[in-house]
């Protein structure tokens, strides 16, 4: 089985990877759908109904229409290029170096600031929800992150530690 990228697993206690466990889970499967879902339900808006309402929106409107427009598509194309990596480790077909040396390319950023809420009352409804959406989905997706990538801690050993107060005696008395 392959160790899920940027995961560091202490090898003597054996613990169970969060990440190599979650990227194969019914769970991760439902985030991907959702995920590949947004950017789609997206590119369909944005093609369709989205050009047609930004061409009705006074020129100061649009300009911001633009702006939040390309951000959301940028902040869905990471989020496709996080799930599309981690698909791809969690079906083998792509090595933990592999996936390291993607996961380097491509990075959750930290959240774009929403337009204040006088700019975004201006947009259409639709558009708001795409980014909200995408916004909660990058929240989400950031979290798990944190927590793959995150050094596991490891779990006081009483033994250890009373095997190592005993030899310290014993050196003591010797």
């Amino acid at each position: 089985m392959t160790d899920f990228p940027m995961l560091r697993l202490p090898a003597e206690d054996g613990a169970i990877s969060f990440a190599r466990n979650f990227v194969k889970s019914d769970a991760f499967m439902q985030l991907f759908r959702e995920g590949m879902g947004l950017v789609e339900s997206t590119a369909n808006y944005l093609d369709g109904d989205g050009r047609q309402e930004s061409a009705a929106l006074p020129r100061e409107v649009s300009l911001i229409y633009a702006t939040e427009s390309m951000r959301l598509t940028t902040r869905l194309m990471q989020i496709a290029s996080w799930l599309l990596v981690q698909r791809a480790v969690a079906e083998g077909e792509m090595t933990a170096e592999q996936a390291r040396t993607e996961n380097n390319k491509v990075r959750i950023a930290e959240p774009m600031l929403q337009p204040t809420s006088a700019e975004a009352a201006r947009l259409p409804e639709r558009l708001r929800d795409l980014i909200a959406h995408s916004m909660r989905l990058q929240d989400r997706i950031s979290r798990i992150e944190t927590q793959m990538t995150a050094a596991p801690a490891t779990a006081a050993n009483p033994v250890r530690g009373q095997l190592a107060n005993l030899q310290a005696r014993l050196a003591l008395q010797g």
